[in-house]
């Protein structure tokens, strides 16, 4: 264990320098317990045990000055997304900061699409949306951390593109990028240590090194916090309201223009203008869809919210932002997902065209994109 200047070292579970004196600050770990082996701070203890969460986390800038280290080094860089919440897991900015880096991108969750899905095509759509985002990769990898599948195809471009050079990982928080990691030690390294995984954002504090056996590392950055993703919104008990953890069973609504649909008390999706169509959509099992007439809907939210319609609670209701409303065109013959960030998609299935609109807390990200199946 590396012994820092005060003596406590770092915390193996998020890789924070440990403290013994201020048990509200990153770091603290009872004088008590730095007998354990390894020693890992109060936090990653609480998340292991009990899986809670404090919250403590890297703010954006802090995360972007981390970044703009990896510029400067080469380095393979493997930025970790969520395909469930594509958009907004994206780290758009990121190809400022990798310099001439290779970036292989590694699109977690594929377990959570339906089975029939055309794999070659998801992948042909995360180049295509990845590059209109403005981030240029070497390689595309599909896996699901949960399935343990695709991890060998990571791997497999990990040694084709790394050569004996650092690896850097990236990611949004709640994207599955400890699993990666963990996965990454065992197969690279002899450590005995994994990191701690959490559903929680921001498990990972600071940088992570893990030596690998060619003397070259393994870097674990702390996952980022967007603040557009409803994942980051919602109380923790909502959290798993809104989160999947099954494959998606998509639910296909056949609609008349002058009809909205709630998404439990999270959003709600008006079809304004159009032919009859119909609509797919792909959020978490278990959340309820409510149908009702367009002229009816603020009245039933007004009246029913955080009851007939949630999650989330009455109590959680007050702790969202007010909802935005966002009109969306549909163009006619395009194949186009209104996507709602955290929270799943909308597809649209006819060809017709459409003018729809999504009300949603203020700052949750929506927007149209081609279809993702």
């Amino acid at each position: 264990m590396n012994h820092t200047h005060d003596g406590q070292g770092r915390c193996s579970g998020c890789g924070i320098l440990l403290q013994t004196e201020h048990p509200e600050l990153p770091g603290y770990t009872p004088m008590k317990a730095l007998d354990r082996d390894p020693v890992i701070c109060q936090r990653c203890f609480r998340i292991k045990n009990y899986s809670e969460a404090s919250s403590v986390t890297v703010d954006q800038d802090e995360f972007l000055k981390l970044l703009s280290k990896i510029g400067d080094k080469d380095a393979l860089v493997i930025h970790i997304v969520d395909l469930f919440d594509f958009e907004g897991s994206l780290i758009s900015a990121l190809q400022r900061f990798v310099g001439n880096n290779p970036v292989l991108l590694a699109v977690n969750k594929t377990d959570l699409l339906p089975k029939v899905t055309n794999w070659n095509k998801v992948r042909n759509w995360v180049q295509q949306q990845a590059k209109a985002q403005g981030l240029r990769t070497v390689d595309v990898v599909l896996c699901s951390a949960k399935q343990n599948q695709g991890f060998d195809r990571l791997l497999e471009a990990v040694n084709t593109h790394r050569g004996d050079r650092d690896v850097y990982v990236v990611g949004a928080t709640n994207v599955g990028k400890s699993t990666l990691i963990n996965r990454l030690i065992r197969d690279y390294s002899d450590l005995e240590q994994e990191l701690t995984t959490s559903r929680y954002p921001g498990t990972t504090l600071d940088m992570v090194h893990i030596p690998l056996d060619d003397g070259a590392s393994i870097i674990d950055t702390p996952g980022i916090v967007y603040p557009w993703r409803y994942s980051e919104l919602v109380s923790r008990k909502d959290l798993q309201a809104i989160m999947p953890d099954k494959p998606l069973k998509p639910s296909v609504y056949q609609l008349n223009s002058g009809q909205s649909l709630f998404i439990g008390g999270l959003a709600r999706f008006d079809f304004i203008e159009g032919e009859h169509q119909s609509f797919t959509l792909y959020t978490n099992n278990t959340l309820k869809i409510h149908r009702t007439k367009l002229e009816k809907a603020d009245e039933l939210f007004e009246n029913h919210a955080g009851e007939l319609l949630s999650p989330p609670t009455r109590e959680g209701l007050e702790e969202l932002p007010e909802w935005t409303r966002h009109d969306i065109r549909i163009a006619k013959g395009s194949r186009s997902d209104v996507f709602i960030s955290g929270l799943g998609w909308i597809k649209v299935n006819g060809q017709t065209g459409a003018l729809v609109a999504v009300h949603a807390p203020r700052g949750v990200r929506v927007m149209v994109r081609p279809s993702l199946i």
